[in-house]
């Protein structure tokens, strides 16, 4: 090979950035800082901020790295991940584990040294959760898949939380609630709207084992418990009115997403349904951060 063939055979930066997910993982960062301002401060604080910050995207990124290495056959079978890094062989096998596992020690190092060892090792468990036992078994296994696998994705609030206080507490158990309460209905969406991927890939989601009516009744039914279980930190005096009217206004504009989902009213009802959650999810946990805002400075 030449020396031209060989420069060209090699993966780009854009490859490695590809395979950390960022979108996702600038998601869990949001809902992890959340559960950083809201904690507790202890004395390395700034720190733990910082440093939990780094620690926690390295080994969220890690966790996505590996799911693109251990997918990467089920990838080429879908159409929306066939033209992944690892699916499409521009990332070989070893390159891919030796990202994701120089990910996962600098991660679990930076926090255990510099944060705390409960931040380190909850952070890693939540990644071998995803990456391991959601990835490897319960995605082709159940279902059930992701309402057993989504607790490792509902973590970011707690380990932002424990990165600058050391402790667990029970306002980022509720915010770990409310995002475990949210994986189901926004990934069954998502599935129903790439139904096909998922018959060829043989993978056991919801529609394809139960039927898209029977995930739709499913879909509507989480969508009023998650209305529910994002009201209990205003319940508990955890958070304020603004929180409250927010979390109201954004619950019932999911609810009229998944009514149009389950009664056919809209063709993109699906589609929409997916979209509309993540927004709903990010503006919820601003939400709260605003209402913990003006209630410290009141």
């Amino acid at each position: 090979m030449s020396k031209v063939s060989a420069a060209q055979a090699l993966p780009s930066w854009r490859d490695f950035l590809e395979m950390t997910k960022p979108k996702v993982v600038l998601l869990m960062l949001i809902t992890a800082w959340v559960g950083m301002a809201l904690a507790p401060k202890g004395d390395a604080a700034a720190v733990g901020m910082l440093v939990g910050t780094l620690g926690i995207a390295a080994l969220a990124a890690a966790g996505a790295a590996f799911n693109h290495m251990l997918d990467r056959e089920l990838d080429q079978r879908m159409a929306r991940t066939h033209r992944r890094p690892m699916a499409t062989g521009r990332v070989t096998l070893n390159q891919g584990l030796a990202f994701a596992t120089a990910l996962t020690i600098s991660g679990f190092v930076m926090l255990y040294v510099w944060v705390n060892a409960l931040t380190a090792w909850l952070t890693l468990a939540s990644m071998v959760g995803y990456a391991v036992i959601y990835t490897v078994f319960l995605k082709r296994a159940t279902p059930q898949n992701i309402v057993i696998g989504g607790l490792a994705g509902a973590m970011p609030p707690l380990l932002g939380w424990t990165s600058v206080s050391g402790q667990v507490g029970a306002m980022p158990l509720l915010l770990v609630l409310i995002i475990f309460a949210w994986t189901p209905p926004h990934f069954w969406a998502l599935a129903i709207h790439r139904i096909k991927d998922y018959e060829n890939a043989d993978v056991p989601m919801m529609p394809v084992t139960h039927g898209v009516a029977y995930t739709k009744i499913n879909v509507w039914l989480y969508s009023w418990l998650l209305l529910a279980i994002s009201l209990l930190p205003f319940a508990t005096l955890k958070a304020g009115p603004i929180y409250a009217v927010c979390a109201f206004v954004l619950g019932a504009r999911y609810l009229q997403w998944n009514w149009w989902l389950l009664t056919d009213r809209r063709p993109d009802a699906a589609w929409g349904s997916f979209r509309f959650s993540i927004t709903y999810l990010l503006l919820l946990f601003v939400a709260l951060l605003v209402d913990y805002s003006v209630r410290a400075w009141l």
